[in-house]
């Protein structure tokens, strides 16, 4: 798993690149984590148009961020999943709580 990574203006865009599921899951959880500790943040993107297979732990990755960054009211937004990973998000119920964009 590869996290790139920048910030603009408050919004932070994330792109993820590789597996999203049980190997690399701590080591996304601990990088978005890192990554939306600033105080300025006002939206996060991910992009996930290079995410090749994500499974539950993902799903639980994202859940786990949106209930971090909902208090602060900062809205993610999930950009280009594979057809694939857009089935998982729309059957998980994730673009209930997370806009998906593009």
């Amino acid at each position: 798993m590869k996290i790139e990574h920048y910030n603009s203006n408050g919004e932070l865009h994330i792109k993820l690149c590789g597996e999203l599921d049980e190997m690399s899951g701590s080591y996304v959880r601990l990088t978005l984590d890192g990554l939306t500790e600033d105080a300025a943040l006002r939206r996060v993107y991910i992009d996930m148009s290079d995410l090749s297979f994500m499974d539950s732990t993902g799903i639980g990755v994202l859940i786990g961020r949106y209930k971090r960054l909902k208090p602060r009211g900062i809205p993610i937004f999930l950009q280009s999943p594979s057809p694939t990973v857009d089935r998982l998000l729309g059957l998980s119920g994730l673009y209930e709580i997370m806009t998906k964009a593009g």
